[in-house]
């Protein structure tokens, strides 16, 4: 049996550990927070090295991506390398791939109209696969990177000047504290109510459920969220805000959705690749083989009637 640990800087109160099947293969996978103790996630890690299949980098990405361009952090570097024998990755990887499939399904298997739809990303740095595919399915695009990340109220309006903004300060951000940049710990558990204005001006949320927790309003009614990891509570949190479905990019197991980079942890060690050796496609033809889709939840009620 196959063991995937996600070693997460989050909140220990979302730990979970469910068994799984892929492709044939049994998994154990786990999810560990550390409550923003970097410390202690490198310890963790190497006291599990050479012990499992492959590790998750939860909580804090190794590289945020703008085009073709990626930067390393400086901090998740430090937790990369407590890894020697075990492979580990932080779901770059598969946000890049699945995170567009998951666009291009929900247009072309359940019909949905993308175009002229408004969409909040509240981080495309974080998640450029989904901030580009929305952009390209015809949305009207509101990139939150300066907003939510750095707290300066200026919303991005176009994916070039995204990729300029990025180009030119992710070299020095990717070089700062992560603390600065991202919720950790006990920082992932509070909603703070601010640029309620960017919520409510646009019918899509979409990118790291930290980001748009944190700052979520009081009410979003008839809201659609795009995102990646939730569980039974913040599905809870979202149904009484007035949500009306959520989409989550993983699939779901046992109650709830996994990060990307756990998921891209079960594909690296279905691989059996070195991380530096696996491509793009390598994910796309297995996750074709997986048949991945979407997580999609109505949640006031089961009817699809306005989604589309």
């Amino acid at each position: 049996m196959k063991r995937v640990v996600s070693v997460s800087l989050g909140s220990s109160k979302r730990d979970h550990k469910v068994e799984a099947e892929f492709l044939g293969e049994k998994f154990v996978i786990e999810r560990i927070g550390t409550d923003g103790d970097m410390q202690r996630a490198i310890q963790m890690i190497r006291e599990l090295d050479g012990k499992v299949d492959a590790f998750g980098m939860g909580g804090i990405d190794l590289y945020l991506v703008a085009g073709n361009r990626r930067y390393a952090l400086r901090e998740a570097k430090k937790i990369a390398a407590a890894a020697k024998k075990t492979p580990i990755v932080d779901g770059s990887g598969l946000k890049n791939t699945l995170e567009r499939r998951v666009i291009e399904y929900l247009q072309h298997e359940l019909g949905w109209n993308f175009k002229d739809r408004r969409a909040l990303v509240v981080s495309g740095v974080d998640r450029f696969g989904i901030a580009e595919a929305l952009w390209n399915a015809g949305c009207k695009t509101t990139y939150g990177d300066l907003i939510f990340a750095m707290g300066i109220p200026i919303p991005i309006r176009s994916l070039s000047t995204l990729r300029i903004l990025a180009y030119t300060f992710l070299p020095v951000l990717s070089q700062l504290p992560f603390k600065y940049l991202y919720p950790t710990g006990k920082k992932q558990e509070t909603v703070t109510s601010k640029y309620d204005n960017y919520y409510h001006d646009n019918e899509i949320i979409a990118g790291d459920f930290h980001f748009i927790r944190k700052y979520m309003p009081p009410e979003l009614p008839d809201k659609m969220i795009i995102t990646n990891t939730v569980t039974k509570d913040d599905l809870e949190l979202l149904r009484e805000r007035g949500v009306k479905v959520l989409v989550t990019t993983t699939p779901e197991m046992e109650g709830r959705s996994f990060g990307t980079n756990v998921m891209e942890g079960v594909l690296i060690s279905l691989l059996g690749k070195r991380v530096e050796e696996v491509t793009p496609e390598d994910y796309s033809r297995l996750l074709e083989q997986l048949q991945f889709k979407p997580r999609i939840v109505y949640l006031q009620d089961e009817q699809e009637a306005g989604v589309n």
